[in-house]
Protein backbone atom coordinates (compact mmCIF):
# COMPACT_ATOMS: atom_id res chain seq x y z
CA UNK A 1 0.00 0.00 0.00
CA UNK A 2 1.69 3.40 -0.79
CA UNK A 3 -0.10 6.72 -0.02
CA UNK A 4 -1.80 6.96 -3.73
CA UNK A 5 -3.71 3.89 -3.68
CA UNK A 6 -4.83 4.95 0.55
CA UNK A 7 -6.42 8.30 -1.22
CA UNK A 8 -8.30 6.06 -3.52
CA UNK A 9 -9.14 2.93 -1.49
CA UNK A 10 -9.28 4.72 2.11
CA UNK A 11 -11.35 1.93 3.25
CA UNK A 12 -8.53 -1.06 3.06
CA UNK A 13 -6.65 0.90 5.99
CA UNK A 14 -7.95 -1.22 9.09
CA UNK A 15 -7.12 -4.43 6.42
CA UNK A 16 -3.73 -4.00 5.77
CA UNK A 17 -2.87 -3.31 9.59
CA UNK A 18 -4.81 -6.63 10.51
CA UNK A 19 -2.37 -8.48 8.22
CA UNK A 20 0.54 -6.21 9.58
CA UNK A 21 0.92 -4.62 5.72
CA UNK A 22 2.22 -1.15 6.91
CA UNK A 23 4.86 -0.61 9.58
CA UNK A 24 3.33 1.07 12.93
CA UNK A 25 5.43 2.90 15.29
CA UNK A 26 3.51 4.39 18.80
CA UNK A 27 3.93 8.14 18.73
CA UNK A 28 2.02 10.42 21.52
CA UNK A 29 -1.49 10.66 20.89
CA UNK A 30 -3.04 13.30 23.96
CA UNK A 31 -5.36 11.33 27.07
CA UNK A 32 -7.94 10.03 24.28
CA UNK A 33 -6.51 8.12 21.60
CA UNK A 34 -3.84 5.71 20.78
CA UNK A 35 -2.11 6.91 17.87
CA UNK A 36 0.41 5.47 15.51
CA UNK A 37 2.92 6.86 12.95
CA UNK A 38 2.31 4.27 9.72
CA UNK A 39 5.16 3.84 7.18
CA UNK A 40 3.85 2.55 3.69
CA UNK A 41 5.53 0.74 0.87
CA UNK A 42 6.50 4.03 -0.96
CA UNK A 43 7.77 5.58 2.05
CA UNK A 44 5.36 8.06 3.08
CA UNK A 45 3.85 8.19 6.57
CA UNK A 46 -0.01 9.10 7.53
CA UNK A 47 -0.57 10.02 11.51
CA UNK A 48 -3.51 7.35 12.55
CA UNK A 49 -5.37 7.98 15.97
CA UNK A 50 -7.75 5.04 17.19
CA UNK A 51 -9.79 3.92 19.98
CA UNK A 52 -7.17 2.35 22.98
CA UNK A 53 -7.81 -0.97 22.86
CA UNK A 54 -7.67 -1.31 26.56
CA UNK A 55 -10.43 1.12 27.14
CA UNK A 56 -13.28 -0.61 28.43
CA UNK A 57 -15.57 1.82 27.02
CA UNK A 58 -16.29 1.64 23.61
CA UNK A 59 -15.46 3.89 21.04
CA UNK A 60 -17.80 7.29 21.20
CA UNK A 61 -19.98 7.17 18.21
CA UNK A 62 -19.14 9.99 15.69
CA UNK A 63 -15.84 11.05 17.82
CA UNK A 64 -13.60 10.77 14.48
CA UNK A 65 -16.36 11.82 12.28
CA UNK A 66 -16.35 14.86 14.05
CA UNK A 67 -12.75 15.37 14.06
CA UNK A 68 -12.76 14.63 10.52
CA UNK A 69 -15.76 16.92 9.78
CA UNK A 70 -13.66 19.73 11.80
CA UNK A 71 -10.34 19.43 9.78
CA UNK A 72 -12.36 19.51 6.86
CA UNK A 73 -14.47 22.78 7.42
CA UNK A 74 -11.13 24.66 8.28
CA UNK A 75 -9.54 23.65 5.24
CA UNK A 76 -12.34 25.00 3.53
CA UNK A 77 -11.00 28.68 4.88
CA UNK A 78 -7.61 27.87 4.52
CA UNK A 79 -6.51 26.88 7.54
CA UNK A 80 -3.18 25.34 8.04
CA UNK A 81 -4.52 21.69 9.41
CA UNK A 82 -3.50 18.30 8.07
CA UNK A 83 -5.30 16.39 5.45
CA UNK A 84 -7.74 13.84 6.41
CA UNK A 85 -6.85 10.72 4.79
CA UNK A 86 -9.51 8.59 5.97
CA UNK A 87 -12.05 8.89 8.97
CA UNK A 88 -13.30 5.34 9.49
CA UNK A 89 -16.00 4.71 12.54
CA UNK A 90 -12.81 3.64 14.71
CA UNK A 91 -9.77 5.15 13.03
CA UNK A 92 -8.77 8.06 11.69
CA UNK A 93 -6.21 8.84 9.73
CA UNK A 94 -4.60 12.20 8.73
CA UNK A 95 -1.53 13.75 6.34
CA UNK A 96 1.60 12.81 8.51
CA UNK A 97 3.31 16.54 9.28
CA UNK A 98 6.83 16.28 9.92
CA UNK A 99 7.57 18.22 13.64
CA UNK A 100 10.05 21.13 13.41
CA UNK A 101 10.84 23.82 16.28
CA UNK A 102 8.57 26.71 16.84
CA UNK A 103 9.91 30.33 15.35
CA UNK A 104 8.54 33.99 14.91
CA UNK A 105 8.15 33.90 11.29
CA UNK A 106 6.09 30.57 11.88
CA UNK A 107 3.93 32.31 14.59
CA UNK A 108 3.74 35.47 12.74
CA UNK A 109 2.13 33.44 9.48
CA UNK A 110 -0.05 31.73 12.12
CA UNK A 111 -1.67 34.48 13.30
CA UNK A 112 -2.24 35.90 9.78
CA UNK A 113 -4.05 32.41 8.70
CA UNK A 114 -5.55 31.99 11.92
CA UNK A 115 -7.59 35.54 11.18
CA UNK A 116 -8.67 34.66 7.31
CA UNK A 117 -10.01 31.20 8.87
CA UNK A 118 -11.86 33.11 11.51
CA UNK A 119 -12.76 36.05 9.03
CA UNK A 120 -14.36 32.91 6.66
CA UNK A 121 -17.08 32.79 9.02
CA UNK A 122 -19.67 30.14 9.91
CA UNK A 123 -23.64 29.93 8.91
CA UNK A 124 -24.43 29.88 13.07
CA UNK A 125 -23.13 29.43 16.31
CA UNK A 126 -22.42 25.60 16.64
CA UNK A 127 -21.68 23.17 13.91
CA UNK A 128 -23.94 20.90 11.74
CA UNK A 129 -22.36 17.91 13.48
CA UNK A 130 -22.76 16.67 16.47
CA UNK A 131 -19.81 17.29 18.19
CA UNK A 132 -16.94 15.61 20.89
CA UNK A 133 -13.60 17.93 23.09
CA UNK A 134 -11.96 14.32 24.25
CA UNK A 135 -14.01 11.87 25.27
CA UNK A 136 -16.81 14.49 26.53
CA UNK A 137 -19.70 15.10 23.78
CA UNK A 138 -20.19 18.66 22.82
CA UNK A 139 -23.67 20.13 21.84
CA UNK A 140 -23.27 21.54 18.56
CA UNK A 141 -26.91 22.87 18.17
CA UNK A 142 -26.84 25.77 16.41
CA UNK A 143 -27.92 29.33 17.53
CA UNK A 144 -28.56 32.66 15.85
CA UNK A 145 -27.26 34.38 19.19
CA UNK A 146 -26.38 36.63 20.09
CA UNK A 147 -23.28 35.16 20.96
CA UNK A 148 -23.12 34.92 25.10
CA UNK A 149 -26.57 33.42 25.84
CA UNK A 150 -25.34 30.68 23.28
CA UNK A 151 -21.86 30.06 24.79
CA UNK A 152 -23.48 30.09 28.35
CA UNK A 153 -26.01 27.13 27.43
CA UNK A 154 -23.52 25.41 25.28
CA UNK A 155 -19.86 25.79 26.12
CA UNK A 156 -20.29 26.37 30.00
CA UNK A 157 -22.95 24.88 31.76
CA UNK A 158 -23.13 21.44 30.95
CA UNK A 159 -19.28 20.65 31.83
CA UNK A 160 -20.55 22.83 35.27
CA UNK A 161 -22.93 20.82 35.69
CA UNK A 162 -21.38 17.75 35.24
CA UNK A 163 -18.08 19.26 37.24
CA UNK A 164 -20.42 19.52 40.52
CA UNK A 165 -21.98 15.91 39.77
CA UNK A 166 -18.58 15.12 39.85
CA UNK A 167 -17.04 16.04 42.89
CA UNK A 168 -14.81 18.60 41.00
CA UNK A 169 -16.42 21.99 41.93
CA UNK A 170 -18.73 22.63 44.78
CA UNK A 171 -21.65 24.52 44.93
CA UNK A 172 -20.22 27.32 46.28
CA UNK A 173 -18.08 27.58 43.14
CA UNK A 174 -21.18 26.99 40.63
CA UNK A 175 -22.84 30.08 42.42
CA UNK A 176 -19.44 31.71 41.28
CA UNK A 177 -19.70 30.46 37.37
CA UNK A 178 -23.74 31.21 38.00
CA UNK A 179 -23.13 35.15 38.33
CA UNK A 180 -20.34 35.49 35.74
CA UNK A 181 -23.60 33.69 33.39
CA UNK A 182 -25.83 36.27 34.51
CA UNK A 183 -23.68 39.36 33.42
CA UNK A 184 -22.39 36.99 30.04
CA UNK A 185 -23.97 39.96 27.61
CA UNK A 186 -21.38 42.03 28.78
CA UNK A 187 -18.86 40.55 27.87
CA UNK A 188 -18.27 41.53 23.48
CA UNK A 189 -20.41 39.21 22.29
CA UNK A 190 -21.51 41.43 19.59
CA UNK A 191 -19.79 39.67 16.82
CA UNK A 192 -21.14 37.24 14.10
CA UNK A 193 -19.78 33.75 14.36
CA UNK A 194 -16.39 33.07 13.48
CA UNK A 195 -15.13 29.80 11.89
CA UNK A 196 -12.82 28.37 15.02
CA UNK A 197 -10.55 25.80 16.17
CA UNK A 198 -12.80 25.23 19.62
CA UNK A 199 -9.99 23.33 21.45
CA UNK A 200 -6.61 25.58 20.72
CA UNK A 201 -4.71 25.02 23.59
CA UNK A 202 -1.01 25.52 23.32
CA UNK A 203 -0.77 21.81 22.74
CA UNK A 204 -3.30 21.79 19.63
CA UNK A 205 -0.53 23.81 17.70
CA UNK A 206 2.13 21.53 15.55
CA UNK A 207 5.57 23.36 15.05
CA UNK A 208 6.26 21.62 11.35
CA UNK A 209 9.97 21.06 9.82
CA UNK A 210 8.46 22.87 6.42
CA UNK A 211 8.09 26.07 9.13
CA UNK A 212 4.57 26.44 9.11
CA UNK A 213 2.82 25.60 12.00
CA UNK A 214 -0.37 23.20 12.00
CA UNK A 215 -3.38 23.17 13.84
CA UNK A 216 -4.75 19.40 14.97
CA UNK A 217 -7.14 17.88 17.43
CA UNK A 218 -9.87 20.34 16.73
CA UNK A 219 -13.58 20.84 18.51
CA UNK A 220 -14.28 23.24 14.90
CA UNK A 221 -17.80 25.46 15.40
CA UNK A 222 -18.95 28.55 14.56
CA UNK A 223 -18.05 30.66 17.87
CA UNK A 224 -16.44 34.18 18.90
CA UNK A 225 -12.89 34.30 17.31
CA UNK A 226 -11.34 35.55 20.74
CA UNK A 227 -12.02 31.86 21.73
CA UNK A 228 -8.99 30.83 20.14
CA UNK A 229 -6.68 33.07 21.18
CA UNK A 230 -7.53 33.27 24.71
CA UNK A 231 -6.80 29.13 24.71
CA UNK A 232 -3.37 29.85 23.09
CA UNK A 233 -2.68 31.26 26.27
CA UNK A 234 -3.52 28.11 28.59
CA UNK A 235 -0.88 26.18 30.54
CA UNK A 236 1.97 28.21 29.80
CA UNK A 237 1.17 29.87 26.40
CA UNK A 238 1.81 29.04 23.20
CA UNK A 239 5.73 30.05 22.34
CA UNK A 240 5.79 33.11 20.55
CA UNK A 241 2.20 34.00 21.24
CA UNK A 242 2.98 37.84 20.97
CA UNK A 243 4.11 37.26 17.09
CA UNK A 244 0.61 35.30 16.40
CA UNK A 245 -1.33 38.16 17.96
CA UNK A 246 0.81 40.65 15.96
CA UNK A 247 0.27 38.56 12.62
CA UNK A 248 -3.52 38.33 13.59
CA UNK A 249 -3.96 42.17 13.97
CA UNK A 250 -2.58 42.96 10.50
CA UNK A 251 -5.59 41.07 9.10
CA UNK A 252 -8.35 41.57 11.71
CA UNK A 253 -7.88 43.99 14.76
CA UNK A 254 -9.42 42.33 17.82
CA UNK A 255 -12.19 44.69 19.49
CA UNK A 256 -11.46 46.82 22.30
CA UNK A 257 -11.33 44.60 25.87
CA UNK A 258 -10.39 41.55 24.45
CA UNK A 259 -7.63 41.34 27.45
CA UNK A 260 -10.26 41.78 29.96
CA UNK A 261 -12.30 38.69 28.61
CA UNK A 262 -9.77 36.46 28.43
CA UNK A 263 -10.80 34.01 31.36
CA UNK A 264 -14.34 34.26 29.89
CA UNK A 265 -13.12 32.14 26.71
CA UNK A 266 -10.39 30.08 28.92
CA UNK A 267 -13.55 28.84 31.29
CA UNK A 268 -15.15 26.70 28.43
CA UNK A 269 -11.38 24.09 28.88
CA UNK A 270 -10.88 24.58 32.06
CA UNK A 271 -15.05 23.05 33.10
CA UNK A 272 -14.19 20.81 30.35
CA UNK A 273 -11.07 19.40 32.06
CA UNK A 274 -12.57 19.72 35.87
CA UNK A 275 -15.52 17.65 34.53
CA UNK A 276 -13.27 15.49 33.35
CA UNK A 277 -10.46 15.06 35.08
CA UNK A 278 -11.72 15.69 38.69
CA UNK A 279 -10.85 18.48 41.97
CA UNK A 280 -7.36 19.41 40.68
CA UNK A 281 -8.97 22.05 38.07
CA UNK A 282 -10.70 23.51 40.80
CA UNK A 283 -8.47 26.04 41.44
CA UNK A 284 -8.02 26.86 37.86
CA UNK A 285 -11.86 27.17 37.38
CA UNK A 286 -12.00 29.44 40.54
CA UNK A 287 -9.10 31.57 39.31
CA UNK A 288 -10.65 32.45 35.92
CA UNK A 289 -14.02 33.26 37.62
CA UNK A 290 -11.99 35.26 39.62
CA UNK A 291 -10.66 37.42 37.11
CA UNK A 292 -13.95 38.48 35.53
Amino acid sequence: MDLAYLRRHPEHLPTFLTHQRIRETPVPGGDTCAARRLTLDDGHSVFAKSWPEESPAPVPAGLFAAEAAGLRWLAEAGAPVPEVITALPDLLALEWVEPGVPGPAAAERLGRELAAVHRAGAPAFGAGWAGWIGRLPLDNTAGDGPWGPWFAARRLLPYLRAAVDGGALTAADAAAVDRVLARIEEYGGAEPPARIHGDLWPGNVLWAADGRARLVDPAAHGGHRETDLATLALWGGLPHRDRVLAGYTQVWPLADGWRERVPLHQLHLLLVHAAAFGAGWRAAVRAAVDRL
